[in-house]
């Protein structure tokens, strides 16, 4: 799938389906409101479906959760349909995924003792860093199917305003990436010798190669607890193919505020680049601090 976008508008044949797909209309009349922001909606249908949808919904993120679920069926929600509708204010896209019973992790580990919270954090080392991660990469950085990333650290405007897709990717390389990095700290309001700095550093301190499928995105608030003890990820919107220092760049990033234990378990479930964290740690705080 990784080779080409995957072919839209996608459904499920009907005998995986749990129940029928809703129409758009009855979607808004009966579904119930879990989470509204900035464009997206997501939505319980029923028992057995979770609905994303809003002109600021990308389809990616379905297309990331059938590609996880190609090698690691447990770690990613099942996805029965990924379509568009035009309305007068834009296209709305919709991802309609299986309905994940269980509890928010960040909602239960202060209840968790030692034992469990061991175990859950092995869990995920088994099927993030043994299994997702070693996925042969395709040789390049970006979203699957050879787009651009939807991470926000590329996300950067030309100087008259409008979108430059050279920030987003995909790169063949890791200097491109770098220089990426370097282009959307100075258009985000960097100061230019800085930016200087960090386009001649940056190859020198960021010396990983290695290409890996990321989920881009790891926190408890990202992760379900099934019943069963089956930790599930959710949130799958800015995965891709990042350098392999990437996934514990950004959980670093997500621990920020957190007074409890958690980032004592995040070696234990993916691997550490201390160094890297506490460069981007840097550029991200002279920008948005």
């Amino acid at each position: 799938m990784d080779g080409q976008p995957l072919q839209l508008p996608y459904f499920v044949s009907k005998s995986r389906l749990p129940m029928p797909i809703p129409a758009v209309q009855d979607i808004e009349r009966d579904a119930v409101v879990l989470h509204e922001r900035d464009g997206r909606r997501v939505v319980r249908f029923g028992n057995h479906f979770v609905i994303k949808y809003g002109l600021d919904v990308s389809l990616t993120e379905g297309e990331n959760m059938l590609f996880v679920r190609q090698t690691q069926p447990l770690l990613a929600p099942e996805v029965f349909a990924l379509f568009s509708v035009q309305t007068d204010y834009g296209r709305v896209n919709y991802i309609i995924m299986e309905n994940v019973v269980g509890d928010r992790l960040d909602q239960v580990w202060d209840r968790l003792g030692t034992p469990e919270k061991c175990r859950i954090a092995g869990t995920l080392r088994l099927q993030i860093e043994e299994t997702l991660r070693k996925i042969p990469a395709p040789g390049y950085f970006g979203c699957i199917g050879r787009r651009p990333f939807e991470e926000n650290m590329f996300w950067a405007a030309s100087e008259d305003g409008s979108d430059d897709a050279k920030f987003n990717g995909p790169f063949d390389t890791k200097s491109e990436l770098n220089d990426a990095l370097v282009q959307s700290y100075r258009v985000c309001g960097g100061r230019e010798q800085k930016a200087n700095y960090y386009r001649r550093v940056l190859p020198l301190v960021l010396r990983e190669n290695s290409i890996a499928f990321t989920h881009g995105d790891l926190q408890r608030k990202s992760i379900m607890l099934k019943p069963d003890g089956q930790p599930v990820l959710i949130g799958w919107k800015t995965a891709g193919w990042y350098p392999a220092y990437w996934e514990h760049v950004i959980a670093m990033f997500r621990c920020e505020g957190v007074e409890d234990d958690w980032h004592e378990y995040l070696p234990r479930i993916i691997n550490e680049y201390p160094n890297e964290y506490v460069w981007f740690d840097m550029i991200r705080h002279e920008l948005w601090y």
